[in-house]
């Protein structure tokens, strides 16, 4: 029993995490931890086989696809939009948890860069969930460090693979909608190859760590809370994010005008 007592400690993003956490917090992760045991994961060939039942394909972006319910009419954004407007307005499914990401990141001592990759690494979702990673770097690298856009384009290759040093384990969940038995793409082994060979290779590891455990239900943080981060990394634009004229510009459109058919 002790092995699965350090396996759940690992799950749960280490002692300092497990410390933080009531009673009942881990009561809950005693009980995900013994259905994983005993859970029948499908395979990779059961999962493909799925596709054809959707009306819908699973890399659609949450702002486009509201499962299965008619959609709400959105807020016009402002003129000269922030990113604060894209968080109250747009970011509607990923806000709560790169908010949680970021303030448990910041919690556990991060370095600014990780903190605001946190902040911000999943929020391209809301356009397109394949390869958010890439697409979430891309849309951020004008207005944010080197070292933090790395960290957001490469933690999604890194949370295929464990690395006990760090205390990540490959998560549950990806063993239920990928299949037991999946394989990562060429281009996913290759990349985290390289990555972890690289000397920032720390830099989306750590965003990894407090990414897979930033899901809590009723823990709210506020985006105003980084307004301080924000203001020595982030570089918003005076024109607004999507009329800067900046190679990303369109994506930020994309995202504040999802209702347009051309």
């Amino acid at each position: 029993m002790s092995h699965d007592r350090e396996e759940i400690i690992a799950q749960l993003g280490g002692d300092d995490a497990v410390r933080r956490l009531t009673s009942e917090a881990k009561a809950d992760a005693l009980e995900h931890h013994l259905q994983g045991k005993i859970a029948r994961f499908p395979t990779a060939a059961q999962v493909e086989a799925q596709i054809e039942t959707r009306t819908y394909r699973q890399g659609v972006g949450f702002l486009f696809h509201n499962a299965g319910k008619t959609v709400k009419k959105l807020q016009p954004m402002p003129a000269k939009p922030t990113l604060k407007d894209f968080f109250r307005l747009r970011f509607f499914h990923t806000a709560n948890h790169v908010l949680q990401s970021a303030n448990r990141a910041r919690q556990n001592g991060m370095q600014e860069e990780v903190i605001l990759a946190c902040l911000l690494h999943d929020v391209s979702q809301e356009l397109i969930r394949v390869d958010h990673g890439w697409w979430s770097a891309q849309i951020f690298e004008p207005y944010v460090s080197e070292k933090t856009a790395f960290a957001i384009r490469y933690h999604q290759a890194l949370r295929f693979y464990a690395d006990p040093a760090f205390g990540y384990q490959y998560p549950a969940l990806y063993r239920e909608v990928f299949g037991e038995d999946y394989q990562p793409e060429p281009y996913i082994e290759a990349t985290y190859s390289m990555v972890r060979n690289h000397p920032w290779y720390d830099l989306p590891r750590l965003l990894t760590v407090n990414d897979l455990y930033s899901f809590e239900p009723g823990v709210v943080v506020e985006f105003d809370e980084f307004t301080d981060l924000l203001g020595r990394h982030f570089k918003q634009p005076a024109e607004g994010l999507g009329f800067d004229n900046t190679a990303v510009a369109h994506i930020w459109r994309s995202i504040a005008m999802p209702d347009h058919p051309l």
